[in-house]
């Protein structure tokens, strides 16, 4: 009898396990690419797995599971973005309600079936479980290395009982190179990217790299397999057409960053030589013009130094783009005391920007197209500062030779020439008296 209810139980077991074997092999994992958006943030796109059919439990599931989720509301956002210690979170939460914000904007979405086996896809289902829990769910965000990209590709070589195999071709080089790809309409967006990251976003990447933009990991997951020959992707559908474009579009020609600086650079040349003309300094333009500087500057000097962000040091911009200019926008206004300051941070714009327009093709930091004429205003500026004192020094020391107590005197007796004017007016005031004395 003991020996009869043991078999049973043993073929008790082995049909549980056949059954669950079966349940893990309706679970189908997909990737679901969805395309650019209107907001900066969703500009490169997004990357989610889908999970559904019925897990090993018996649950029927149609879950995507999300690390793009994070919260405006958190304390200090903003600071903690720029100081690099923004937190993401996965997130999961069903199919349909996932799909209806991309739906409600006219996002295109397509997805992929992934060729994984029952065992890949169950260990997949089970790590993601375990990392949306609330002590596991929160990460450091990075926008090239540590998103909601990059995350899937980790999780996927994770479970992956044979690795995975990328295309190597190289589209951009550089993931500088590929955000202005998908930036290109947001010319503000990338001028802004273009000051705060300096040249670690330029140094050449791999095929694997550049997966970090979703559309580019699509097209990379496409043309993927495992070492043991299966290809990664089943199936590859569209899930909603949506509009051709979700974006803004392009921003006009005429308020670009290029455009508005090239017009900048033609104001300030004028001004400038009509500051020389006049010998004299425009304060408040030099004020305005260094402040603005100064503020971006001290911006760029925090993320080189206290922020996260790897990228952002070194950056070459700092030698333009620092809190010194804030010092020269208010020593302007000391008169001759502080002059030798401004003048000193005259003379450094002018070297400093001077060497940097020399050495720039030759090191790695890409510089944005509307920097260049910006610094060459700035050089104008220093350069108009620099001779207009030396100027109004030549011409006080002239008049001030000339207002000598000689030159008062002659003045007193009507002389406004040379000597030989002197005579003239002698000679002909003499004839004249003579004249006049031979009428009478």
């Amino acid at each position: 009898m003991k020996r009869l209810l043991t078999l049973i139980y043993a073929i008790l077991l082995l049909v549980s396990a056949s059954i669950a074997g079966e349940r893990q092999d309706s679970v189908v994992v997909s990737l679901v690419t969805c395309w650019p958006g209107s907001e900066v943030y969703e500009l490169c796109g997004h990357e989610a797995i889908r999970v559904r059919g019925v897990d090993r439990f018996g649950t029927p599931v149609d879950s995507v599971w999300n690390y793009g989720t994070f919260d405006f509301a958190q304390p200090n956002f903003v600071y903690r973005f720029v100081k690099g210690e923004t937190d993401y979170m996965l997130s999961s939460y069903s199919f349909s309600l996932f799909m209806q914000e991309y739906m409600m904007f006219g996002r295109h979405v397509e997805e992929q079936d992934l060729n994984l086996t029952p065992a890949e896809a169950s260990k997949l289902l089970s790590l993601l479980r375990t990392e949306a829990l609330p002590a596991n769910r929160v990460y450091r965000y990075n926008y090239v290395k540590d998103n909601c990209a990059t995350r899937i590709l980790d999780r996927l070589d994770q479970v992956a009982s044979s690795r995975i195999i990328y295309p190597d071709s190289i589209a951009y080089g550089s993931f500088r190179r590929e955000m202005r790809a998908y930036h290109r309409d947001y010319p503000w967006y990338q001028f802004g990217i273009d000051i705060a990251l300096g040249s670690g976003i330029d140094i050449p990447i791999t095929g694997r790299q550049e997966m970090f933009v979703p559309l580019e990991m699509m097209k990379k997951v496409d043309g993927a397999h495992f070492a043991d020959g299966r290809p990664l992707v089943a199936q590859h559908r569209v899930v909603f057409d949506g509009l051709p474009d979700a974006t803004l579009g392009p921003t006009p020609w005429i308020a670009t960053p290029l455009t508005l600086s090239l017009s900048l650079l033609v104001v300030i040349a004028l001004l400038s030589w009509l500051q020389w003309r006049r010998k004299r300094v425009w304060r408040w333009l030099y004020s305005l013009i260094f402040s603005v500087i100064g503020l971006a500057g001290c911006v760029v000097t925090f993320l080189v130094f206290f922020s996260s962000h790897e990228a952002t040091s070194p950056n070459m911009l700092l030698i333009w783009l620092n809190p010194l200019q804030l010092i020269f926008a208010a020593s302007i206004w000391s008169g001759r005391r502080l002059r030798w300051l401004s003048l000193a941070i005259a003379y450094y714009n002018i070297i400093a920007l001077l060497v940097s327009g020399i050495v720039w093709p030759f090191q790695q930091q890409c510089a944005n197209p509307a920097f260049f004429p910006l610094m060459v205003l700035t050089m104008i500026m220093a350069i108009t500062y620099a001779l207009i004192p030396r100027a109004e020094g030549y011409n006080y020391k002239k008049n001030k030779s000339a207002k000598s107590p000689a030159y008062e005197e002659t003045r007193s007796l009507g002389v406004v020439g040379g000597g030989s004017s002197v005579a003239r007016r002698s000679g002909r005031s003499g004839a004249t008296t003579s004249r006049g004395r031979y009428r009478r």
